[in-house]
């Protein structure tokens, strides 16, 4: 019997306030190093993107920083550098975050660079042409990657294309084709508003000097109106196995995703389902790679994925091999499936799991002041509160051998999965047939996932 580690994950203090135009203002003070965090978190992401749109919010992002009212793109950078502050901005489904991080002593210049990107961006035509250059091909490179290209097309057939998870969020050839400067100023307009806002300062700084810096610095942004949530409709199981083959005929492996529908972010199942996917395919020694690498030698990595967005995501399956052992690998995968639904987990595996969840926690989420300030931003977007974190290890130690294998034996596989394989079709068109007799197939060619 594995014992569990007597270990504790708790957040820093902090104080929560609110804006006059409605932003959310989170301040952490931590006097370990001489660094501070901020970090803005604006609501929307991929989500609010309109699906003939797809990339607008990421690339509306990128651009906030590549010209202001007060500065050009190439002052900005400049004045960046100067500091030797880091500035970072990210899109996921459901917001983007801007975040700068500088020396202490340096915040409030810092804090000034952040707010003139999200407060006063002007969108200049030449680096708005620019940025959508680089996207288009970037979207086209993805393509000879089909690690990365595989997750986008098993999104777009596992969703469909009027889901917000069903288009390519960074977009594609054909949506980025579509965009115009006007969106993107549009879309600011709308969305980077105090109703939708919500600002992290962690680190080393009085809360007496930065809470007045960050109220006049983002008190120009008007109150606007909270962004309309998507309401949660995850597509219906299909009748039946569903396959997407994308032929990519230069291909000397086959990528492939396994899967279906799993949880959202704060569904009442996700810390048993965490517990077993960690066991399944989350860490190095899963049952997954411990099957298709160490011991049959597959594949060089084999992973599941349990997305935890707004929305309901995606668990799946997520491996490659050579294109000669496909059936053999995706046969190994899903006996792996059967076995983790009809045998379960053991006592002892459990244990593992729940020691070496709480072992890696605190160094991967509250560690340093933008680990705290990103755990923060969730908790807010999430509308989750501390307990969250304060009781983790309370809810992980509470989960039963029963909960954890009903949560195996509920989100773990079914005998109508969805698969998409990246690969030369010519060689593993007749396997396809063997999990879905009624395939589609596409080039990887066409323009779009």
């Amino acid at each position: 019997m594995i014992a569990l580690l007597v270990l504790a994950a708790a957040l820093p203090p902090f104080t929560r306030q609110t804006l006059p135009n409605g932003a959310v203002v989170y301040l952490v003070p931590r006097k370990d190093v001489p660094l501070v965090t901020l970090r803005a978190v604006v609501k929307g992401g991929a989500e609010s993107d309109p699906a003939e749109l797809a990339g607008l919010s990421s690339l509306t992002a990128e651009l906030l920083r590549r010209g202001t009212a007060t500065r050009t793109a190439d002052q900005f950078s400049e004045q960046l550098d100067f500091l030797g502050a880091t500035y970072q901005s990210t899109t996921n489904p459901q917001a983007t975050t801007l975040s700068v991080e500088s020396l202490a002593k340096d915040a409030g210049r810092a804090l000034d660079l952040l707010a003139d990107a999200i407060v006063r961006p002007s969108f200049p035509e030449s680096e708005v042409k620019k940025a959508l250059a680089e996207r288009s091909n970037a979207a086209k490179a993805v393509k000879d990657q089909p690690s990365q290209a595989v997750g986008l097309y098993f999104h777009s057939f596992l969703f469909g294309p009027g889901h917000p998870y069903g288009h390519a969020p960074r977009g594609d050839e054909v949506s980025l084709a579509r965009l115009e400067r006007r969106h993107l100023a549009d879309y600011h307009s709308r969305v980077y508003v105090g109703a939708n806002l919500v600002l992290i300062a962690a680190g080393d700084f009085d809360p007496a000097n930065l809470a007045p810096q960050l109220l006049k610095a983002f008190s120009a942004l008007p109150p606007g109106k909270p962004l309309a949530w998507t309401p949660d409709k995850p597509p219906a199981p299909p009748a039946k196995p569903r396959l997407l083959l994308i032929d990519k005929p230069d291909a000397t492996q086959t990528y492939f995703w396994i899967g279906q529908t799993g949880l959202h972010r704060t569904h009442p199942d996700r810390v048993p389902v965490w517990l077993v996917n960690t066991l399944f395919g989350d860490r190095f020694t899963s049952m997954l790679n411990d099957e298709l690498r160490v011991n049959t030698g597959l594949t060089y990595g084999a992973r599941s994925v349990v997305e935890q967005n707004r929305l309901t995501g995606v668990l799946a399956i997520s491996t490659y091999t050579r294109t000669d052992t496909t059936t053999k690998a995706i046969d190994l995968a899903l006996d792996l499936l059967q076995r983790l639904r009809d045998k379960g987990l053991t006592a002892e595996q459990l244990a593992s799991a729940k020691a070496y969840v709480k072992g890696i926690f605190p160094t991967e989420r509250l560690e340093t002041a933008d680990q705290v300030a990103t755990v923060l931003g969730d908790l807010e977007l999430f509308g989750l509160n501390r307990g969250e974190v304060d009781d983790l290890f309370a809810r992980i130690d509470a989960v039963t051998l029963e909960q954890a294998n009903q949560a195996a034996r509920k989100y773990f596989g079914s005998s109508a999965l969805t698969f998409v394989l990246v690969g030369n079709a010519s060689k593993i068109r007749e396997a396809a047939k063997k999990y879905a007799p009624d395939f589609q197939e596409t080039p990887i060619s066409k323009p779009g996932f």
